[in-house]
């Protein structure tokens, strides 16, 4: 058992998740990052992004997301698996 709701794999510098249609939506809590992120969704179906003091918005296939660091935010199951790629930086 993973202590994390994805796995992950790397290639290059760039975190590549994976998060299944039937993880449990409990385990995707809120959490703040140590890094600035950039989230490139590769593929899913119905998952959104909250951040904090924000409402949810829909994750789309294509689009980038920024994450700045210590910000706390969560990701919000949809109906599909989401990939996304990862891109750790430090502004």
């Amino acid at each position: 058992m993973s202590d994390f709701p994805f796995t992950q794999s790397e290639e290059s510098g760039i975190l590549i998740r994976e998060f299944s249609k039937d993880v449990d939506s409990g385990e995707l809590v809120w959490h703040r990052d140590r890094q600035d992120r950039k989230v490139l969704v590769k593929k899913g179906e119905g998952w959104k992004l909250q951040m904090e003091n924000s409402l949810p918005v829909d994750l789309k296939p294509g689009m980038t997301y920024e994450i700045p660091k210590n910000t706390y935010h969560r990701v919000m199951k949809g109906t599909s698996n989401l990939i996304v790629e990862i891109e750790e930086y430090d502004k």
